[in-house]
């Protein structure tokens, strides 16, 4: 039993690809609350059962299993290897400095009545419907009965310093025929706001209510303006003191009249009193602030500076009065349930649908909903916004907090009794893999980790841990990538909320989610530069292999567009002591991926498996003579049975994967951690090919 035995790379990988696409079919725990960048469950499963299961993993993958042993994930971000490992029965140990993975990881694994929750769901809110339902009606264009939104459609303005506003609408289409989703065409004026519908590709020029040239009013990225008074403005703003402002422009509803379905998409100009419920909703957000509004300022950083550019200088300033005012009420009516699993669940509800609650959501034409803010793991500003009605309708319509209900009950219930989704003849079918289940006890270090299920949670480095020696059975991890995305600067966003609806929460004292022990290194000259990553990255790395029992494995994800970025790895893998015993290659994006479409971007990791020695006879693997150009080639001939097409990318990020095996191979034997940091990475980099006068790291993707 050894997973460089058992493993099948491309059987991984064809499930792996098949995950991606939709993975919270798939995997539905995910739905819990938003992580980014997560890597498919179906790589960790097949990890695990290749470990410590009888036989290859294509052979048993989709049956039930009772292993037991304890997995260690010292990176542990959205939690995917430990509820894999708690899912088979094993323990798990789970570090992490950001708070928010703490909370989030403890939800996945705690066990709780689905049905209690969707009942507590569902009370909490009809109780806050009572008092907003209002605010979320408009008058149907046809009837004048009073109807439900579903959306409400706002444009961005420019508000020069003499009051005079400009929209600053970049497209007039909002609305497309692209999907069979709408028989028309929706399109707003850039001059008056004005909506009208045409055929697809019939639109006039001129708007018919103010009879402007649309062409004349747009506002293309990166135009300089001036307004009526003579004072310039230039969109995205530079170098300029922005102010938030934006105009209710168009509002998506549902009536029933005239014999429509319910789902019908209804679209409508907002009239005199939808304008004023703006100014209603306004008022009160004036007069009865709530207590769990975020009023911190947002912090400079790689993703918030954009913020900071467009004039948002509070999380709060990234929600409307409509949004804010039902945002608080909400969060007291939560504030009221019993202590317990489910309010944890609700307030967990909350923190992941804020997300479609802000006014940084954007309408997508083509699919005609709410775009998730994070969709391009970034804070976007968009000329066009959504705001989704707060609470929405079970079963109907995105960003309602019923549609996040719903996916957090539906992930309970696979917790509960979970399933593998598999191809036969063709169809995808559910298989149940009774007796496993995602339910941990969370405990204490000290308390017994190889009863089944047990789990214990830090949020710290374990770095500065205290795990005992050869206490762990496996290392699973997808460890942080240099110059990454900063994602601590993302859930920011939700943890500024949450730490307000659960204040006790003892590991919530941190005002952001972002510290000094984040390992993550930045472009920025403030943050983390590649030495100092590669020594955090170390000192990581050789704590949880001292905690590995003498053999065993230590596998972990990772891929960078750039060469040097796998100096620090290959540094920390070293001073660890640990030797690799095999490679492989596996899907980790969808290339569709919003956050990297078009873009020269990698979807596939390399999976490093090495272990602690001594090896175990069989599995020994000596890379220091390794063809990295057969090697490739094996790896690339392995993803194209499974159905793939890599990239570029991929092949450049598989090459370097090699290059870094083969470095920690030959720079084994001889190599003194006692050295100097910058000697240990010079060392590294000639092994690796690298000059001494390298390009500076870019972001990987």
């Amino acid at each position: 039993m050894s997973i460089e035995r058992n493993f099948n790379e491309t059987f991984v990988a064809r499930l792996a690809a098949r995950e991606k696409q939709i993975q919270q079919h798939y995997r539905p725990i995910i739905s819990v609350h938003k992580w980014f960048a997560r890597r498919p469950g179906t790589l960790f499963r097949a990890l695990l059962l290749a470990e410590f299961a009888k036989g290859r993993v294509d052979r048993s993958f989709a049956d039930g299993h009772e292993l037991t042993g304890v997995c260690l994930d010292p990176f542990m971000g959205g939690g995917s290897p430990l509820f894999e490992g708690i899912r088979l029965g094993l323990g798990a140990i789970g570090y992490d400095t950001n708070p928010m993975s703490r909370w989030l990881v403890e939800r996945e694994v705690e066990d709780l009545d689905p049905d209690e929750f969707a009942q507590a769901g569902e009370r909490v809110a009809a109780d806050v419907e009572g008092e907003i339902a209002y605010l979320q009606q408009t008058a149907c264009s046809d009837c004048g009965a009073k109807a439900d939104v579903r959306y409400f459609l706002w444009v961005r303005h420019h508000r020069c310093t003499c009051g005079v506003e400009h929209p600053l609408l970049a497209d007039t289409l909002i609305v497309s025929t692209g999907l069979g989703r709408h028989p028309h065409e929706l399109h707003v004026c850039p001059a008056c706001l004005s909506i009208s519908e045409s055929d697809p590709g019939k639109r006039s020029t001129r708007c018919r209510a103010c009879g402007e040239r649309f062409a004349d009013h747009l506002v293309p990225t990166g135009a300089l303006r001036l307004c009526t008074c003579g004072e310039p403005y230039r969109i995205p703003p530079h170098g300029t003191a922005e102010v938030p402002c934006q105009r209710l422009a168009a509002i998506e509803y549902r009536c029933t009249c005239r014999g429509r379905r319910d789902g019908e998409r209804r679209y409508k100009q907002p009239d005199a009193r939808d304008r004023l419920l703006v100014s209603e909703s306004e008022r009160l957000a004036a007069e009865q602030s709530s207590p769990f509004w975020p009023d911190e300022l947002i912090p400079p950083g790689e993703e918030t500076d954009r913020l900071l550019r467009w004039g948002y200088l509070r999380w709060r300033d990234l929600f409307n009065g409509r949004q804010l005012h039902g945002l608080g009420l909400l969060a007291g009516r939560i504030g009221e349930e019993p202590e317990g699993p489910v309010k944890r669940a609700l307030q967990t509800c909350f923190s992941d649908f804020l997300r479609y609650q802000t006014m940084l959501c954007r309408y997508d034409r083509q699919a005609l909903k709410p775009t998730d803010v994070f969709a391009v793991h970034g804070f976007p500003v968009p000329r066009v916004m959504c705001e989704p009605a707060l609470l929405g309708a079970r079963g109907a319509g995105s960003g309602g907090f019923r549609h996040a209900l719903a996916k957090y009950e539906r992930a309970k219930r696979w917790c509960r009794d979970p399933y593998e989704t598999i191809l036969r003849e063709g169809r995808r079918v559910r298989v149940r893999t009774q007796p496993e289940r995602v339910v941990a006890t969370v405990a204490d270090l000290g308390a017994s980790l190889r009863d089944p299920r047990t789990a214990c949670l830090r949020r710290s480095s374990l770095a500065d841990g205290d795990l005992p020696d050869a206490s762990v059975d496996i290392v699973l991890t997808d460890p942080p990538y240099y110059a990454n995305v900063q994602y601590a600067e993302l859930m920011d966003f939700s943890y500024v909320w949450l730490r307000r609806l659960a204040p006790t929460t003892p590991f919530f004292d941190m005002p952001r989610t972002k510290s000094d022990e984040d390992a993550v290194g930045s472009l920025r000259s403030s943050e983390v530069p590649l030495m100092e990553f590669g020594r955090r990255l170390s000192g990581v790395f050789s704590a949880a292999a001292r905690a590995l029992k003498p053999g065993g494995a230590f596998a972990l994800t990772y891929h960078h567009n750039d060469l040097g970025a796998y100096s620090p790895l290959v540094l920390a893998c070293l001073d660890a002591g640990l030797l690799p015993t095999a490679v492989f290659g596996c899907p980790s994006e969808m290339r569709a991926s919003t956050h990297i479409r078009s873009r020269n971007a990698a979807t596939v990791d390399t999976v490093f498996v090495l272990r602690r020695p001594p090896v175990p006879p069989g599995v020994e693997k000596n890379f220091s003579e390794l063809n990295v150009q057969r090697a490739v080639d094996g790896r690339v001939a392995a993803l194209r049975r499974a159905g793939l097409d890599p990239t570029a990318a991929d092949r450049a990020c598989l090459r370097h994967s090699m290059l870094a095996v083969r470095a920690m191979s030959s720079l084994a034997d001889d190599w003194d951690r006692e050295l100097d940091v910058a000697e240990r990475h010079a060392r590294v980099d000639e092994a690796l090919g690298i000059g001494p006068d390298r390009d500076r790291v870019s972001p990987a993707l």
